[in-house]
């Protein structure tokens, strides 16, 4: 085996070969401490097995070890949630190691999507670290022989404070060893003055290793032995190949061989589509036999499927009764009494992840075994789908996570890591996997198209007495179950059943859409169609009304309430609604600080300038964004500054917290300026860059001002939440710069060219 295989097989302690270290699985353990083994049970067969809380140790060199169970795309989760274990600990930032775990659901959940790492984990870690301290006190104490209430710990050591006598973590770590482990009811946990790290945050562990070209992504890891392999899938979703010439691509020079792959078989959930892999020396080789394969395809009923046409079926659904998922007072009365009537329709096409990685994975299928190396925000998922493709136990499959070339979602679903690890069982050598942007594009998980269609009753002032609001969009379960056509309740949930307003009468709907790709969650998933939608008829009834569109949002906002939404089954991203309320306060306080950081109301806009304003809450943090922009005659867009206030309670690592929010404003940018996938006769149109484009340089924010709001709230989601108010306020702005509405997404649809 290669060294860069003995790298990634050396689990999260490192360098220790040979110094009478116990094995873990595949992991060296030094004469360390583990917070979480019972002194009872530290034999070696004990220790030879993953533990859910395995997440820190102490070697007697001082050396920190801890576990990085998340994945880590740019998120710097690697560094934040290890700097919580480290704080607790009291250890110096300085001795401590991170290791990437395997996946392994001994750690708990490690699909590192939906905004929730910190959340789901904060607690977890702050216990981890404050074990591994009350240990070493308990350590100290009794080799000082005091008790343990006269010991504190300071910088990686405990402090007698009477005598003033000293031990690093390092000389306690083997006497810690073998002392039962406290419950949590026993631990004290620091209080928040004395934190070191968290709050005030840390630059990525990882960033040396980006900056010098040593950094291991999917693309890096090699095997003795291994090829690659290059497939061919079908073009329309369910396809299935009826012929291939066989011979033709053996003549470009490197390819071995082609071998068919088995189309899925539906629901298609996380397998491979099926296709034509070709198999060869190098990557240049397989890419190039593709193109020789020659395949007839049977495409199956999908071929019928037409993006615009579909985009009017979603509209014609969206303007009849769908079902109700929300309804307070008296709707139709409402309507029924007379007086204005404003009414919207918005719509948002299928999007792609187009992360700057394509798909890549390796695999080894050995001795009934699949040893995996991937850029996975899901390596549970990997040991599932590969051990249901192979037919071999889950605990036969190990997932290696490397860093990832950014995710977005899309790396949650590892189809291309069991496209690897079947190719490897039929070939019996180690395949690697590699996807073309082409590939990444056409045939991605795409984040749902959605037409939505909102109806207001206004009184005098142009407030509302009656609201209406349906959506219709092929929803994700119909990856799992094919007769899936309704939003399930947490992408409903999403920006839409949880809408704030202070309003009377509400009655909110889901109509059907049946899916002809494959739909997936993508950065802010629903939240992005449903807050563009009510965010934007917002800001038009603010203008029907003659009224300031702020003053107008808080008025909607109304005064500080928790919303009451036990009886949608909302499920609150997965929290409890007691720990994290619904509270249109924070939303409110959030609007006012964008307000006033802005400056908003206090410049004059000048000729094709114009100002846009949103809020929302989504993954549990409450964010406004004011957007300003500046449109030339010729409709070209800039934006020169963004203002995001954001409440995600607790932070831990501020700096990276903005640059989530900062990096938001680009990636919706990218959204609301040229984000569209369609189709023809079931085929993607777009392929590349050059069809699919992100945001240059010249066409993002020019400045991005993050203001994160003081809160004694725990700690919520920050990766998501910025995307979804800020493309309205994006859109809003562009209507007060140029007097066009924009309904539908991308920009690209709506000629902003003055006087067209």
């Amino acid at each position: 085996m290669s060294a860069i295989y003995n790298l990634s097989r050396r689990g999260f302690l490192k360098g220790i070969a040979g110094s009478g270290a116990l094995i873990l699985g595949a992991h060296y353990i030094p004469t360390v401490l583990w917070a979480d083994e019972p002194a009872a049970t530290r034999t070696q067969a004990d220790l030879a097995t993953l533990h859910p809380n395995i997440f820190v140790g102490v070697d007697t060199d001082g050396t920190v070890h801890i576990v990085a169970h998340r994945s880590e795309m740019g998120t710097v989760i690697r560094t934040s949630l290890p700097m919580v274990v480290a704080d607790e600990l009291d250890a110096d930032w300085k001795r401590v190691k991170v290791e990437q775990a395997i996946g392994d659901p001994r750690y708990g959940d490690q699909n590192t999507d939906g905004s929730h790492s910190i959340r789901s984990f904060y607690d977890t870690m702050r216990v981890a670290g404050a074990t591994a301290r009350f240990m070493m006190i308990q350590a100290a104490a009794q080799q000082w022989a005091v008790p343990a209430s006269e010991c504190k710990t300071d910088l990686h050591a405990v402090v007698h404070s009477a005598s003033g006598r000293r031990l690093g973590y390092g000389e306690l770590a083997s006497a810690a060893s073998k002392l039962p482990v406290p419950k949590k009811e026993e631990l004290q946990f620091k209080k928040k003055d004395a934190w070191r790290y968290v709050g005030k945050g840390m630059d990525s562990v990882d960033l040396t290793d980006l900056c010098i070209g040593k950094a291991q992504y999917g693309m890096d890891v090699r095997l003795d032995g291994m090829v690659y392999a290059s497939i061919e899938h079908p073009p329309v979703f369910g396809g299935k190949v009826k012929s291939y010439d066989e011979k033709a691509p053996l003549q470009v020079a490197g390819v071995q061989q082609t071998l068919p792959v088995d189309p899925f078989k539906p629901p298609c959930g996380f397998q491979p589509l099926g296709g034509v892999a070709v198999i060869a020396d190098n990557t240049w080789a397989a890419f190039q036999g593709r193109k020789k394969l020659n395949i007839a395809w049977d495409n199956g009923p999908n071929e019928t499927y037409n993006s615009d046409a579909y985009a009017k079926e979603l509209h014609e659904t969206a303007r009849q009764p769908c079902k109700a998922i929300r309804s307070e007072g008296d709707v139709d009365s409402a309507f029924a009494k007379g007086g204005p009537v404003f009414e919207g329709d918005y719509y948002v096409p299928l999007l792609a992840h187009a992360s700057m990685e394509p798909m890549v994975a390796l695999a080894e299928f050995k001795d009934g075994k699949v040893t995996a190396w991937a850029p996975t925000q899901n390596p549970q998922a990997v040991q599932a789908i590969v051990s249901q493709e192979l037919g071999i136990p889950k605990e036969n499959v190990v997932c290696h996570v490397t860093l990832l070339g950014g995710g977005f979602g899309r790396k949650s679903k590892p189809d291309y890591v069991a496209e690897a690890a079947v190719l490897s069982k039929k070939l019996s050598r180690p395949v690697k996997v590699v996807w073309t942007r082409e590939d990444d594009i056409k045939f991605d998980y795409y984040n749902a198209v959605a037409a939505m269609y909102l109806k207001a009753s206004l009184d005098a002032k142009g407030k509302p007495t009656a609201w209406l609001q349906r959506s219709v969009f092929p929803p994700i379960p119909s990856i799992f179950d094919v007769n899936a056509v309704y939003g399930d309740a947490g992408h409903m949930a999403q920006g839409w059943t949880d809408m704030p307003y202070d309003i009377p009468n509400l009655r909110i709907e889901n109509g059907p859409a049946k899916a002809h790709v494959r739909i997936g969650w993508l950065r802010s998933v629903a939240n992005i169609y449903h807050a563009f939608a009510i965010q934007t008829f917002t800001d038009e009834l603010a203008h029907r009304a003659g009224r300031d569109p702020a003053d107008y949002l808080l008025d909607l906002i109304g005064p500080p309430r928790t919303l009451d939404l036990k009886a949608t089954g909302y499920p609150n991203y997965g929290a409890s609604p007691d720990t994290y309320p619904w509270e249109t306060g924070r939303l409110r306080h959030v609007t006012e600080v964008a307000i006033e950081k802005s400056g908003w109301g206090k410049k004059k806009p000048g000729k094709g300038s114009g100002i846009g304003i949103a809020a929302h809450r989504s993954f549990l943090t409450y964010v406004a964004a004011v957007v300003e922009v500046e449109v030339s005659d010729d409709g070209d867009i800039k934006i020169p500054r963004v203002d995001m206030a954001v409440d995600a309670g607790l932070v831990v690592n501020p700096e990276i917290t903005r640059a989530q929010f900062e990096g938001a404003a680009v990636f919706g940018t990218s959204v609301a300026r040229s984000g569209e996938i369609t189709a023809k006769g079931g085929v993607i149109t777009q392929s590349n860059f050059d069809d699919y484009p992100v945001a240059r340089i010249n066409e993002a924010p020019y400045q991005t001002n993050v203001y994160i709001v003081e809160s004694d709230a725990p700690p919520a989601g920050v990766g998501e939440p910025g995307v979804p108010p800020f493309i309205p306020a994006l859109c809003n702005a562009i209507f007060a710069a140029t007097g066009k509405r924009v309904r539908e997404l991308p920009l690209t649809r709506t000629n902003l060219a003055r006087g067209a």
